[in-house]
């Protein structure tokens, strides 16, 4: 892990792109949902939602092609990709080691909706390079 990405570590998210995320977990449970919110310095602009070419509750694959659109549209937009998120549907907002291993975008937060306990709906955020974890705090903007 690059120590100067760690000091600058940050992520806002407006809570009406808060509220899509949380909106898209809801309705693709019991299947993971997954997505990708760009923006400029630490704070979230945009959500993409994306497919999840795998159709499971536990596991997450994005389709390429969508990808490919996405990464276009967020450099013609003179954004950068900030966070890849995900749900879990019936497990807690942690890395899974699956998730761990398939953590492959650099300097991008990944972002989890725990739809675990519905009144206490969580979501966190982390930095995961060659298997290391930094937790990433997630500051929903009220505006």
């Amino acid at each position: 892990m690059r120590p100067e990405r760690q000091q600058t570590l940050n992520l806002e998210i407006p809570k009406g792109i808060f509220e899509q995320m949380l909106e898209h977990a809801k309705t693709e449970a019991p299947i993971e949902a997954c997505g990708i919110l760009a923006g400029r310095d630490g704070r979230a602009e945009k959500l993409y939602k994306m497919t999840n070419r795998d159709n499971k509750g536990d596991h997450f694959m994005m389709v390429p092609q969508e990808q490919f659109r996405v990464a276009k549209d967020i450099r013609s937009s003179g954004l950068e990709m900030l966070v890849i998120y995900h749900s879990h549907p019936d497990t807690p907002a942690r890395p899974s080691a699956e998730d761990i291993r398939l953590a492959l975008t650099p300097d991008v937060t990944y972002v989890i909706v725990s739809l675990r306990d519905d009144p206490g709906r969580v979501v966190k955020g982390f930095l995961i390079e060659e298997g290391d974890i930094t937790e990433v705090p997630v500051k929903i903007l009220e505006q």
